[in-house]
Order: structure tokens, then C-alpha cells, then sequence
């Protein structure tokens, strides 16, 4: 009998990428990244994206046995419901399982994508032999996840482990959700160059490359330009991650306290910057840790699946909830 085939997909704003997995092999047999260009209408998009998951599907979906899609927002994985997706028209309370499992007549699984990316991590990655796993992703937003005695934590209606929101610095910078000084606001990709911009107009960094590499223009400024200025030895772009991974440690110790994990692993594109970032992280929690045994066993690591977390992850939910409606205990 041959092996059972499984989908991941990754649903973002800018791309859609869908892998096909055979058995529980977590590399992917085949995969397939396009644009998403949003359409006018949400059917457009349907029409897209079960486009994307039968161009990595046997024809009529034979051997399918799951397929898992993360989302980049609030979804009710319970209920196969999208609540919104603010760079998705017309996604907003879009009971997506449904609609897919009547046109691909196959089993549909939804979830967050950094919830997924945890799952991921736990399963095929930097977390594996762990039961208690917190993942962070610090990129254009920062998003979590956590797995909790070998579960994935959803909590009563699939929102768990938002992590961006949580309140830093009160009165601060303000935040794509709305309120001031979330964690999100103060070091996600965007607050960095935000900060960097800020800082460089008031005169700051006066002998950083960053003043060349953008002919004073620091609306140019991004992440990945400050990064690499930064593994330069670019002292205020160090600066700039350095104080990125204090903001991020801040909130990590607090999360520490609640899920008191076994290992905390950080993905996305500002974790790539490595170890000026991580060692940041690392001091603040150590600081402000109520005890040491919070974190002295706990290490703080890179994600293991790189870019492909997520997408891995939505691989492992089909995988997972193909054998039960519930994430098992292994």
C-alpha cells in the first residue's frame, strides 16, 4: 500500500505556497510558491488558491488524505472559520474549511501560522523531543505559539498565544492592532527601521554606513539593509538589534512565567540577524526572570525550518489532525 499524501499550505499576503509530504516525512516531495495578487472578490482568491493545491497534488487528489493551511491572522481552527485577513478581501468570517473540503472533497484543516510554525518546530524541528515548546516569530510582526504537554495550545476559541500585543513600554510607539508600546510595536521589523529613521534624523549614528547606503533618504530603510550593516559591525545598526532583542526579552520573560517552556525558539527574518540578537534576548530574560530556574535549563535557539516553518507546520496539522480531531499525545 502506498503512502499517504499530505498538503501544507501557507496563505500570505504576498504569497501563497502549497508543499506536498509523503507519509510523515517532514521535506517535501514537491513544492510550489506564487504570488498571491489579492483579487476583488474573495471567490477569485478561492479560485487561486485550490489552483496552488492541486498543482501539488496526485490528479483527483488521489492518496490525499489531509490538508493543512496556515493563516496569517485569527482563525477558529474549531470551526474552519477565517475571521479576517486585513490584506485579503473579502477573508473576514470566510468559513474557508468548508468551502474547500466541498470542492477538493478531502479533509481541510485550518490554523494561525505562527501557531503552525510552532507545530512545525515541535515536530520536525529545533523542538523535537520536547513537550513544552514556546515559538516566537520576529519579521514584520511577531506572532507565537505553544505547545503544552505535547498539544498544541489553542485555547477556547483557537486565538491563543497572540504574543504581539503584549504591553512593553506604556505610551509608546504606536501598534498596527491599535494600542501603544505592544511588543510588536517595539521590536518587529518594522519598529526597527521605524527607530533607526527616527533616531538617524535626530543626528544619531552620525559615522553609520546606513547614511550612505540610503543617500540620507531613511524612508529606504529596512530591516535587511540595517541587518546586514549590522553583521558589518556597524555599531549603531548593532545598537539597533541589541536594543530589538531587549524589547523582545522583556516580553519573553513574562512568557516564561506563564508556559515555563523547555526550550523557546525564535524564527523569522530579524532572528536571521543571530547572535547579537539572541544574546540580547538571552541577558533581558535573565535579568528580568523572577528566578533563575525560569530559564537556566531553557535554551534559546533559532528555528530549525527556517523560512519553511510555517509551511511545515500546516504539512504536520494535516498529518496530526488526520488521525484525530485533536493535536495527540505522542
Amino acid at each position: 500500500m502506498s503512502e499517504a499524501i499530505f498538503i501544507g499550505v501557507d496563505v500570505g499576503g504576498t504569497s501563497l505556497r502549497a508543499a506536498r509530504f509523503i507519509g510523515h516525512n517532514p521535506t517535501p516531495d514537491a513544492k510550489i510558491k506564487v504570488a498571491t495578487q489579492p483579487a476583488g472578490d474573495a471567490r477569485q482568491m478561492l479560485d487561486r488558491l485550490e489552483h496552488v493545491i492541486r498543482e501539488v497534488t496526485p490528479p483527483n487528489l488521489a492518496g490525499v488524505e489531509g490538508i493543512g493551511l496556515g493563516i496569517p491572522g485569527p482563525v477558529n481552527p474549531y470551526t474552519g472559520v477565517v475571521i479576517k485577513i486585513t490584506n485579503i478581501p473579502g477573508w473576514e468570517n470566510l468559513p474557508l474549511r468548508q468551502i474547500l473540503e466541498e470542492r477538493l472533497a478531502r479533509p481541510v484543516f485550518i490554523g494561525n501560522d505562527a501557531n503552525l510554525a510552532a507545530l512545525g518546530e515541535w515536530k520536525f524541528g529545533a523542538g523535537r523531543g520536547h513537550a513544552d515548546v514556546l515559538y516566537l516569530t520576529v519579521s514584520t510582526g511577531i506572532g507565537g505559539g505553544v505547545v503544552a504537554g505535547n498539544r498544541l495550545l489553542l485555547g477556547a476559541h483557537g486565538l491563543a498565544a497572540e504574543v504581539g500585543p503584549i504591553l512593553i513600554q506604556p505610551n509608546g510607539p504606536r501598534c498596527g492592532c491599535g494600542q501603544r508600546g505592544c511588543l510588536e510595536a517595539l521590536a518587529s521589523g518594522p519598529a526597527i527601521a521605524r527607530d533607526a529613521a527616527e533616531r538617524l534624523s535626530r543626528g544619531e549614528g552620525a559615522d553609520s554606513a546606513l547614511r550612505a547606503l540610503t543617500n540620507g533618504d531613511f524612508s529606504k530603510l529596512t530591516t535587511a539593509l540595517i541587518g546586514h550593516a549590522a553583521q558589518q559591525g556597524d555599531a549603531f545598526a548593532r545598537s539597533l538589534f541589541r536594543e530589538a532583542g531587549e524589547h523582545l526579552g522583556y516580553g519573553l520573560a513574562s512568557l516564561l512565567h506563564l508556559y515555563n517552556p523547555s526550550i523557546v525558539i525564535l524564527g523569522g527574518g530579524v532572528s536571521f540577524i543571530g547572535e547579537l540578537f539572541f544574546e540580547s534576548v538571552r541577558a533581558t530574560v535573565r535579568r528580568y526572570a523572577m528566578h533563575e530556574r525560569y530559564w537556566r535549563d531553557v535554551p534559546i535557539v533559532p528555528a530549525a525550518l527556517g523560512d519553511d516553518a510555517g509551511l511545515v507546520g500546516a504539512g504536520a496539522l494535516a498529518m496530526e489532525e488526520s488521525r484525530a480531531l485533536v493535536v495527540p499525545d505522542r
